[in-house]
């Protein structure tokens, strides 16, 4: 009489087969609740216009609200560590930034790996970072701010230490030879205000949150600090066109996932993303902003993180800058 039971090996792959359809489906279903944007800095940052912006089209392209959660502190390290621990079911996403590859190199101990503890989902934008000073400091151009800067010491304001304005802060103080004192904020709402009012000298923020005051006169830009000009400030000139040559820093923002997110969400999401920032309307209001939208693949975002992580531990080393 033929036996009826199933083999050890027919009964793995029966079990294995059924949690890849479970998979499938699960995927098929999400979203079934609403979705988390954290952004790691307060509002009304350039990341947290750009994660409302998205995330507004996201909850429309999903059926499913998009809820933009602020959770700023130690330069953008603290929400990507609540990300990096959260669930992984597509629910808790992380609106990162070129900030998170510096960290891995200016924090000397972190709770979390950003190569290894996220799935990139897309790069939505770069957005150039732009020299601004306050109207009371009596400077035209990039040469006549560093005669005043060594003739007096100069404050420069950024969105937090390890960030991207930091850095282009002492790579501009080393090359200029100027001594700079940097000011770290928990982003760039209460920096601007400080800047207009006199109590820092300038700040290498993104364009995003300053375009406001420079339209209204109440800050005044120098240069940009990419290699070429900014769309949204073509008369201002680049600071390698103003003698700092191969000065070509610039800040991108994209989203990411716990790592062990299933594939087949990181997909979806990654999808829906590009989808929308390929769109007519919000290429406009990235143009508005100041920012040049990219929705590149999940492992083009990949190679981003890395290209830059090395890229950005040179520039550390031979700056010098450590945090605790």
């Amino acid at each position: 009489m033929r036996s009826t039971t199933c083999s050890p090996t027919l009964k793995t792959l029966g079990a294995a087969a059924l949690l890849v359809l479970a998979g499938q489906a699960f995927a098929q279903a999400y979203p079934t609740k609403p979705v988390t944007l954290i952004v790691p800095f307060p509002p009304g940052g350039t990341t947290d216009v750009l994660a409302r912006a998205l995330g507004e089209k996201l909850g429309q392209s999903l059926g499913q609200t998009v809820i933009v959660e602020n959770k700023p502190g130690a330069g953008a390290t603290l929400g990507a560590d609540y990300v990096a621990k959260s669930k992984p079911d597509g629910y808790t996403l992380l609106m990162g930034a070129v900030h998170h590859t510096i960290a891995t190199s200016v924090y000397k101990k972190l709770p979390y790996s950003f190569e290894k503890d996220f799935a990139p989902i897309t790069t939505v934008a770069l957005v150039p970072n732009v020299l601004v000073i306050s109207e009371a400091t009596k400077a035209t151009d990039v040469k006549s701010l560093v005669a005043l800067a060594k003739k007096d010491k100069f404050t420069y304001g950024s969105n937090g230490n390890g960030t991207a304005q930091h850095l282009i802060g002492t790579q501009f103080a080393s090359l200029t030879q100027t001594e700079l004192l940097h000011i770290p904020y928990k982003g760039s709402g209460p920096l601007t205000t400080d800047l207009i009012g006199g109590q820092i000298t300038m700040s290498f923020d993104t364009i995003t949150p300053v375009l406001p005051h420079i339209k209204a006169g109440k800050l005044r830009p120098l240069a940009v600090t990419t290699a070429k000009r900014s769309t949204a400030l073509p008369n201002v000139p680049t600071l390698d066109e103003q003698g700092l040559k191969g000065f070509d820093l610039g800040t991108w923002f994209g989203v990411l996932a716990p790592a062990a997110t299933p594939k087949d969400i990181v997909a979806r999401l990654s999808s829906e993303m590009t989808k929308i920032i390929a769109s007519p309307d919000f290429r406009k209001r990235m143009e508005e902003i100041g920012a040049e939208p990219i929705g590149d693949s999940p492992a083009q975002m990949g190679q981003l993180i890395k290209s830059d992580t090395e890229r950005y531990a040179k520039l550390v080393k031979a700056a010098n800058v450590t945090l605790d």
